[in-house]
Protein backbone atom coordinates (compact mmCIF):
# COMPACT_ATOMS: atom_id res chain seq x y z
CA UNK A 1 0.00 0.00 0.00
CA UNK A 2 1.22 3.38 -0.72
CA UNK A 3 2.08 6.28 1.79
CA UNK A 4 -0.49 8.87 2.67
CA UNK A 5 -0.35 11.99 5.03
CA UNK A 6 0.39 15.80 5.31
CA UNK A 7 3.07 17.60 3.49
CA UNK A 8 5.99 16.24 1.58
CA UNK A 9 8.96 16.48 3.33
CA UNK A 10 11.78 14.92 0.71
CA UNK A 11 12.23 13.78 -2.86
CA UNK A 12 14.60 11.37 -3.56
CA UNK A 13 15.51 10.06 -6.83
CA UNK A 14 16.73 7.05 -8.62
CA UNK A 15 20.14 8.18 -10.86
CA UNK A 16 20.16 6.39 -14.26
CA UNK A 17 17.19 6.14 -16.16
CA UNK A 18 15.85 8.97 -13.83
CA UNK A 19 17.91 11.25 -13.62
CA UNK A 20 19.65 10.97 -16.48
CA UNK A 21 18.24 9.52 -20.01
CA UNK A 22 17.88 5.64 -21.12
CA UNK A 23 20.59 4.23 -23.24
CA UNK A 24 20.42 1.19 -24.70
CA UNK A 25 24.01 -0.06 -23.62
CA UNK A 26 26.51 -2.65 -25.91
CA UNK A 27 27.45 -4.39 -23.40
CA UNK A 28 30.09 -6.11 -25.13
CA UNK A 29 31.91 -3.03 -25.67
CA UNK A 30 31.75 -2.09 -22.17
CA UNK A 31 33.04 -5.29 -21.20
CA UNK A 32 35.81 -4.58 -23.97
CA UNK A 33 36.64 -1.24 -22.46
CA UNK A 34 36.34 -2.51 -18.57
CA UNK A 35 39.03 -5.48 -19.40
CA UNK A 36 41.51 -2.53 -19.91
CA UNK A 37 41.95 -2.68 -16.28
CA UNK A 38 42.95 -6.03 -16.43
CA UNK A 39 45.42 -6.10 -19.57
CA UNK A 40 48.04 -3.75 -17.94
CA UNK A 41 47.93 -5.44 -14.81
CA UNK A 42 48.91 -8.58 -16.77
CA UNK A 43 51.33 -6.80 -18.41
CA UNK A 44 49.73 -7.52 -22.26
CA UNK A 45 49.56 -4.19 -23.43
CA UNK A 46 52.27 -4.58 -26.41
CA UNK A 47 50.00 -5.44 -29.12
CA UNK A 48 50.41 -8.64 -30.31
CA UNK A 49 48.22 -11.33 -31.39
CA UNK A 50 48.52 -13.10 -27.15
CA UNK A 51 47.92 -9.59 -26.00
CA UNK A 52 44.91 -9.12 -28.12
CA UNK A 53 43.72 -12.41 -26.54
CA UNK A 54 44.43 -11.48 -23.51
CA UNK A 55 42.42 -8.93 -24.06
CA UNK A 56 39.56 -10.63 -25.60
CA UNK A 57 39.58 -12.98 -22.99
CA UNK A 58 39.45 -10.64 -20.27
CA UNK A 59 36.43 -8.68 -21.74
CA UNK A 60 34.19 -11.76 -22.53
CA UNK A 61 34.46 -13.28 -18.63
CA UNK A 62 33.67 -9.35 -17.64
CA UNK A 63 30.65 -9.84 -20.43
CA UNK A 64 29.25 -13.19 -18.40
CA UNK A 65 30.08 -11.84 -15.02
CA UNK A 66 28.12 -8.78 -15.36
CA UNK A 67 24.97 -10.81 -15.14
CA UNK A 68 25.51 -12.66 -11.93
CA UNK A 69 26.82 -9.60 -10.18
CA UNK A 70 23.84 -7.75 -10.75
CA UNK A 71 21.51 -11.18 -11.05
CA UNK A 72 22.14 -11.57 -7.06
CA UNK A 73 21.91 -7.48 -6.56
CA UNK A 74 18.07 -7.82 -8.07
CA UNK A 75 17.29 -11.32 -6.63
CA UNK A 76 19.09 -11.24 -2.84
CA UNK A 77 19.46 -7.16 -2.56
CA UNK A 78 23.04 -7.81 -2.26
CA UNK A 79 25.33 -4.32 -3.05
CA UNK A 80 28.10 -5.17 -4.81
CA UNK A 81 31.00 -2.63 -6.95
CA UNK A 82 33.12 -2.76 -9.33
CA UNK A 83 35.56 -4.92 -7.67
CA UNK A 84 33.35 -7.51 -7.18
CA UNK A 85 32.64 -7.62 -11.16
CA UNK A 86 36.32 -8.43 -11.43
CA UNK A 87 36.15 -10.59 -8.73
CA UNK A 88 33.82 -13.16 -10.31
CA UNK A 89 35.24 -13.16 -13.59
CA UNK A 90 38.50 -14.32 -11.40
CA UNK A 91 40.68 -11.11 -13.03
CA UNK A 92 42.83 -8.57 -10.88
CA UNK A 93 42.53 -5.41 -11.87
CA UNK A 94 44.12 -1.56 -11.03
CA UNK A 95 40.88 1.11 -10.25
CA UNK A 96 43.66 3.54 -11.75
CA UNK A 97 43.56 1.75 -14.98
CA UNK A 98 39.70 2.47 -15.23
CA UNK A 99 39.82 5.42 -17.47
CA UNK A 100 38.39 3.83 -20.67
CA UNK A 101 35.62 2.39 -18.80
CA UNK A 102 34.73 5.60 -17.68
CA UNK A 103 35.07 7.52 -21.07
CA UNK A 104 32.70 4.50 -22.38
CA UNK A 105 29.78 5.60 -19.96
CA UNK A 106 30.67 9.62 -19.69
CA UNK A 107 28.08 9.81 -23.02
CA UNK A 108 25.27 7.77 -20.71
CA UNK A 109 26.16 10.30 -17.35
CA UNK A 110 24.19 13.56 -18.51
CA UNK A 111 21.98 14.79 -16.32
CA UNK A 112 18.60 15.72 -17.63
CA UNK A 113 18.24 19.72 -18.32
CA UNK A 114 15.17 19.64 -15.77
CA UNK A 115 17.15 18.34 -12.84
CA UNK A 116 18.52 21.66 -12.00
CA UNK A 117 15.15 23.98 -12.16
CA UNK A 118 13.47 21.17 -10.72
CA UNK A 119 15.70 20.54 -7.71
CA UNK A 120 16.15 24.39 -7.46
CA UNK A 121 12.37 24.53 -7.05
CA UNK A 122 11.80 22.02 -4.14
CA UNK A 123 14.39 23.55 -2.47
CA UNK A 124 12.55 26.34 -2.13
CA UNK A 125 9.54 24.80 -1.03
CA UNK A 126 11.64 23.97 1.63
CA UNK A 127 11.84 20.29 0.38
CA UNK A 128 14.98 18.12 0.70
CA UNK A 129 16.76 16.28 -2.11
CA UNK A 130 18.21 13.17 -2.03
CA UNK A 131 19.44 10.20 -4.34
CA UNK A 132 19.57 6.47 -3.76
CA UNK A 133 21.03 4.56 -6.47
CA UNK A 134 21.96 0.94 -7.08
CA UNK A 135 25.49 0.95 -8.78
CA UNK A 136 28.28 -0.57 -8.56
CA UNK A 137 30.33 2.98 -9.14
CA UNK A 138 32.18 4.54 -6.18
CA UNK A 139 30.50 7.77 -4.53
CA UNK A 140 33.30 10.07 -5.89
CA UNK A 141 32.05 9.07 -9.22
CA UNK A 142 28.34 9.67 -9.00
CA UNK A 143 29.30 13.12 -7.17
CA UNK A 144 31.28 14.16 -10.06
CA UNK A 145 29.13 13.89 -12.88
CA UNK A 146 26.59 16.05 -10.49
CA UNK A 147 29.56 18.37 -10.10
CA UNK A 148 30.19 18.30 -13.70
CA UNK A 149 26.94 19.52 -14.19
CA UNK A 150 26.61 22.08 -12.07
CA UNK A 151 23.60 20.33 -9.30
CA UNK A 152 25.97 19.12 -6.52
CA UNK A 153 25.16 21.15 -4.56
CA UNK A 154 21.65 21.12 -4.68
CA UNK A 155 21.08 17.55 -3.19
CA UNK A 156 20.92 17.35 0.60
CA UNK A 157 22.00 13.80 0.69
CA UNK A 158 23.03 10.66 -1.46
CA UNK A 159 23.44 7.45 -1.41
CA UNK A 160 25.03 4.64 -3.52
CA UNK A 161 24.71 0.99 -3.38
CA UNK A 162 28.17 0.71 -4.04
CA UNK A 163 28.80 1.95 -0.23
CA UNK A 164 25.98 -0.26 1.46
CA UNK A 165 25.51 -4.01 2.17
CA UNK A 166 21.99 -3.56 0.23
CA UNK A 167 20.03 -2.35 -2.94
CA UNK A 168 16.82 -1.62 -3.47
CA UNK A 169 13.86 -2.63 -3.10
CA UNK A 170 15.12 -3.55 0.48
CA UNK A 171 13.40 -1.12 2.56
CA UNK A 172 17.25 -0.35 4.68
CA UNK A 173 18.32 0.87 1.24
CA UNK A 174 15.32 3.47 1.54
CA UNK A 175 16.04 3.92 4.72
CA UNK A 176 19.65 5.27 4.08
CA UNK A 177 18.55 7.70 1.78
CA UNK A 178 15.88 8.82 4.18
CA UNK A 179 18.68 9.50 7.14
CA UNK A 180 20.88 11.18 4.51
CA UNK A 181 18.60 13.79 3.84
CA UNK A 182 17.46 14.11 7.43
CA UNK A 183 13.90 13.12 6.49
CA UNK A 184 12.35 11.57 9.70
CA UNK A 185 8.81 10.10 8.23
CA UNK A 186 8.98 8.20 5.23
CA UNK A 187 5.18 8.80 4.71
CA UNK A 188 5.77 12.27 3.89
CA UNK A 189 8.54 11.29 1.22
CA UNK A 190 8.41 10.65 -2.24
CA UNK A 191 11.32 8.58 -4.02
CA UNK A 192 11.31 9.14 -7.94
CA UNK A 193 12.24 6.49 -10.10
CA UNK A 194 12.11 4.30 -14.05
CA UNK A 195 11.75 1.09 -12.64
CA UNK A 196 8.65 -0.94 -11.08
CA UNK A 197 10.13 -3.29 -8.96
CA UNK A 198 13.05 -1.63 -7.46
CA UNK A 199 11.95 2.13 -7.41
CA UNK A 200 8.01 1.58 -6.98
CA UNK A 201 6.76 -1.48 -5.59
CA UNK A 202 10.32 -1.07 -3.18
CA UNK A 203 9.36 1.90 -2.22
CA UNK A 204 6.33 1.51 -1.23
CA UNK A 205 7.09 -1.09 0.44
CA UNK A 206 9.62 0.72 2.65
CA UNK A 207 6.06 3.26 3.47
CA UNK A 208 7.11 5.91 0.76
CA UNK A 209 5.05 6.89 -2.33
CA UNK A 210 6.81 6.43 -5.62
CA UNK A 211 6.60 8.39 -8.80
CA UNK A 212 7.22 6.05 -11.70
CA UNK A 213 9.47 7.84 -15.04
CA UNK A 214 8.87 5.76 -17.80
CA UNK A 215 11.69 6.44 -19.73
CA UNK A 216 13.86 3.61 -20.11
CA UNK A 217 12.91 0.01 -21.70
CA UNK A 218 14.21 -2.63 -18.79
CA UNK A 219 16.01 -5.63 -19.88
CA UNK A 220 13.95 -8.48 -19.14
CA UNK A 221 16.97 -10.13 -17.21
CA UNK A 222 16.76 -6.81 -15.18
CA UNK A 223 12.93 -7.11 -14.00
CA UNK A 224 12.55 -8.27 -10.93
CA UNK A 225 9.84 -10.42 -9.63
CA UNK A 226 7.28 -7.77 -8.68
CA UNK A 227 5.83 -4.65 -10.23
CA UNK A 228 4.35 -2.35 -8.12
CA UNK A 229 1.57 0.53 -8.85
CA UNK A 230 2.88 3.71 -8.35
CA UNK A 231 1.36 7.15 -6.88
CA UNK A 232 1.69 8.94 -10.04
CA UNK A 233 3.77 8.68 -13.42
CA UNK A 234 5.71 11.78 -14.29
CA UNK A 235 6.33 11.66 -18.32
CA UNK A 236 8.81 14.65 -17.73
CA UNK A 237 10.82 15.63 -14.63
CA UNK A 238 9.23 18.44 -14.90
CA UNK A 239 5.38 16.76 -14.36
CA UNK A 240 6.95 16.76 -10.89
CA UNK A 241 6.15 20.07 -9.90
CA UNK A 242 2.44 19.36 -10.19
CA UNK A 243 2.40 15.79 -8.50
CA UNK A 244 4.52 17.20 -5.34
CA UNK A 245 2.64 20.26 -5.31
CA UNK A 246 -0.94 18.41 -4.84
CA UNK A 247 0.34 15.87 -2.23
CA UNK A 248 1.62 19.37 -0.34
Amino acid sequence: MSATGGGIEAVVFDWGGTLTAWHDVDFHAESLALAQAVRHVHGHDDGTPAALAAHADAAARLHAAGPIVWGRTRDEQRAATVADLFDEAGLDHDPALLAAYQEFWEPHTLTDPDVGPLWSWLREQGIKVGVLSNTLWPREWHRGFFARDGVLDLLDGDVYSSELTWTKPDPRAFAAALDAVGATDPARCVYVGDRLFDDVWGAQNAGLRAVHVPHSRIPAEQVGHTEGTPDAVAHSLADLRDIVADWS
